[in-house]
């Protein structure tokens, strides 16, 4: 063909690209050895965390891709929502209008951040998991309590900063600790080894809920901590009603969860069996059962009342 290249010399082209290509790419990959060899060298950094790094970065540099690609379902799924006249939940618009400022609810739940220390990294990330999730479930709330993060000044809040305009959320942050934001005598401590329980929530108390994930690492932290400390303690009343072969430790956005439902007017009872995982197999107690064992306790007390009547004659 007049004026055309032949197949021959299109072949020699693109094998001539392709050479040049495969060596910019191992050019690049060389450069990048090299410099990982030196940040090892200067920084003192392990292969791991070399790879952390690397990772972190993918994930930066991926994370604008991915938002859009998050709204674009978002989009899809109010069109779907609206085609099929599925309620999607308060708008935008709505939920506004609801704040705490606004809300009719007035009980204070706060997370307690002090525990830092106590968990490795990974265990941080999964704990600003469950506040984003606290966070949510309170914003979508008709009447959403009074929700704050207390020793907010640590790794948490690091790893909080990855979450951008987190500081324009409903919520109350505080650096110091909740002792030091609240009364002392209003303060209750949720902690599941308590002895105390919970039968109704107080609006003028303020709920302390621990922020710490610790896989039964530091089992008993937070009741000693609230013993120590000489604050009130108390635990959800789990047992009361419900049947549960499973350690009866929440997690962090379960109990928030739970008692925001209770708020709403949700019984106890109610509240577990809607929130708590298919994992726990939580069984609820029978009126029947809880009438045998009145009855039964009943019983114990007749008995007890007949002997100390016997011992005194």
């Amino acid at each position: 063909m007049e004026g055309g290249e032949n197949a021959s010399e299109i072949g020699s082209k693109h094998g001539e690209h392709d050479i040049e290509s495969c060596d910019k790419i191992l050019n690049a990959e060389k450069s990048d050895v090299a410099n990982d060899q030196k940040m090892v060298h200067d920084l003192g950094l392990s292969k791991n965390q070399l790879k952390r790094i690397h990772k972190k970065n993918k994930w930066l540099e991926r994370r604008p891709e991915k938002r859009l690609n998050e709204r674009a379902k978002a989009k899809k799924r109010r069109a779907i929502a609206k085609a099929n006249n599925i309620d999607l939940g308060p708008s935008r618009k709505a939920l506004k209008k609801s704040t705490m400022a606004d809300s009719s609810c007035k009980l204070t739940v706060t997370i307690d951040l002090s525990f830092d220390d106590l968990m490795i990294d990974k265990d941080i990330a999964k704990l600003i998991k469950q506040i984003l999730r606290c966070y949510t479930l309170n914003r979508r709330a008709s009447a959403p309590m009074q929700f704050s993060l207390t020793s907010f000044n640590g790794k948490s809040k690091q790893e909080m900063a990855k979450h951008n305009g987190y500081e324009h959320w409903d919520v109350q942050f505080y650096a110091e600790s909740y002792l030091a934001r609240y009364p002392r005598d209003k303060i209750v401590y949720l902690t599941s080894e308590s002895e105390n329980v919970i039968e109704n929530l107080e609006p003028e108390c303020i709920y302390v809920i621990g922020g710490l994930v610790d896989h039964n690492s530091q089992k008993g932290h937070c009741h000693n901590l609230a013993v120590k400390e000489g604050i009130k303690h108390g635990r959800l009343p789990i047992t009361k009603f419900l049947h549960m072969k499973a350690r009866k430790v929440l997690t962090v956005d379960h109990v928030f969860e739970i008692l925001l439902k209770v708020t709403e007017g949700k019984t106890w009872q109610e509240a577990f069996l809607q929130v708590l995982p298919e994992r726990k197999n939580a069984q609820p107690v029978s009126k029947t059962t809880n009438s045998a064992l009145d009855s039964l306790t009943d019983i114990s007390k007749s008995d007890i009342n007949e002997t100390i009547e016997l011992d005194k004659h």
